[in-house]
């Protein structure tokens, strides 16, 4: 490996409701070092923290990195001045200057992001691919897109918020105060409900037993990787991209996910020449296992600044 200098190391950190993850990474995406921390509540303590593992990662390479820190952060980021709101999980209700508060603690520039968006820059790296729709199946449901290469925000920074497009008039209430959402349906909440177990993840769980021949484990399964194919053909059939990449916690449960997700696809294509014809299933992918994406994306965000 070529040496680490302060021209090829960038920081990116993803900054979660349970965890900090943070990572620095060569300019091509190399992750060099890692670190983890427990995120805590209050916008001020999760500065100190994300600054701890900042102070870690340069301690780890014994050098000053590049100087900028891309952070990924859930939550409605006006990326221009690098402020946070709506970051429940944090305890950010109102607009806080994430970015002001962590250039000052490390004496970087800080580049903000949402953590989806980061995902998808992250995922596009580790892929190879730079059309895609990276689609984040965790507590919520989120998409973020890289189309023709770039990043697309939109014009309030809410691109992507498919979890929230009502479905279902007679479904459960949302938390974003709608009836009936995607996200009450195609979430890892989805799952957590539908199949609560303890010690273990939900998703997991359900397609273990669901595999074992459990029949009431194969129809909650069956009917959530429907609700994700309807989230898979929602974003083909708005900006039509190349691939659409699963990821999330639920995207842990590996290759099973993608496979049932495809065969989804394809029944509801089955009486359908036009849906047929867009090989959605075959357009399809899952993230890489074990692949920090949001804290390497979040490494990347200096360079997709538009």
């Amino acid at each position: 490996m070529a040496p680490v200098t302060a021209a090829t190391a960038r920081v990116g950190l993803d900054i979660g409701a349970t965890k900090t993850q943070g990572v620095a990474a060569t300019p091509d995406g190399v992750v060099l070092a890692e670190v983890l921390a427990t995120t805590p509540t209050g916008g001020d303590d999760v500065v100190a923290v994300a600054a701890g593992v900042v102070a870690e990662l340069r301690a780890r390479l014994g050098a000053d990195l590049d100087g900028v820190v891309g952070v990924g952060v859930p939550g409605l980021v006006d990326a221009a001045s690098g402020s946070v709101k709506h970051a429940v999980n944090l305890g950010v209700d109102d607009w806080f200057p994430i970015a002001e508060r962590l250039a000052e603690r490390t004496g970087t520039r800080v580049v903000v992001d949402n953590d989806v968006n980061a995902a998808a820059l992250g995922a596009a790296q580790v892929t190879g691919h730079h059309d895609l729709v990276y689609l984040s199946l965790g507590t919520g449901l989120a998409a973020a897109s890289i189309l023709d290469g770039r990043l697309r925000r939109g014009f309030r920074s809410a691109a992507g918020e498919i979890g929230h497009v009502p479905v279902d008039p007679g479904g459960r209430p949302c938390q974003c105060g709608q009836v009936g959402c995607l996200e009450t349906a195609a979430s890892g909440s989805a799952v957590a409900e539908a199949w609560p177990v303890e010690g273990v993840a939900p998703a997991q769980a359900l397609f273990d037993a669901a595999a074992a021949g459990d029949p009431r484990a194969m129809g909650i399964r069956d009917r959530f990787a429907a609700r994700v194919a309807d989230a898979v053909r929602l974003v083909c059939l708005t900006v039509d991209p190349e691939f659409v990449v699963l990821g999330g916690g639920v995207a842990q449960v590996g290759e099973r996910l993608r496979v049932s997700v495809a065969h989804a696809l394809a029944e509801q294509a089955s009486s359908s020449p036009f849906l047929r014809s867009l090989d959605l299933p075959g357009r399809v992918l899952l993230v890489p296992s074990g692949v920090p994406v949001a804290a390497l994306g979040a490494a990347l965000l200096p360079s997709a600044e538009t």
